[in-house]
């Protein structure tokens, strides 16, 4: 699967239909290289690891007490590290991220989520490496 955002439920932009398509024209132009016999030679690429998913702030009645802070809303993918801004209460308190490493979330404050009771998601940068790749078919 393909999944290109971030973008709000119910809108079509052209910039992230853009590059959906980009996206799985290349999948396309590496099965169809794959197919053909190309060699692919072993490469090492950093990726983002899901570690947990972030619930925003509750009462004892299960209620939202704080939103995301101004300086962590549209920060998907950047880091975020111990005493960083997090959540801000509805009476001005900052809640600061309380983590014993950097993480990158993502997802962050998107409506599809507020039900799954998750405000943002964590993840960490790690890099995986890929041996040559070539086919057996001749």
């Amino acid at each position: 699967g393909v999944e290109v955002g971030p973008q709000p439920q119910g809108v079509a932009r052209a910039d992230v239909l853009d590059k959906m398509r980009k996206m799985v024209k290349h999948g396309l132009d590496f099965v169809q290289l794959f197919n053909e016999g190309k060699e692919f030679p072993p490469c090492t690429i950093e990726v983002f690891k899901i570690k947990e998913k972030v619930d925003y702030p509750r009462n004892k009645n299960g209620e939202i007490i704080a939103i995301i802070h101004p300086k962590l809303q549209d920060q998907d993918w950047q880091p975020l590290k111990n005493g960083d801004p997090l959540f801000l209460t509805l009476d001005g308190e900052v809640i600061p991220y309380q983590g014993n490493c950097t993480v990158y979330p993502t997802f962050i404050n998107e409506a599809a989520y507020y039900e799954k009771k998750q405000a943002f998601v964590t993840t960490e940068k790690i890099k995986l490496t890929a041996k040559h790749l070539r086919s057996s078919v001749s």
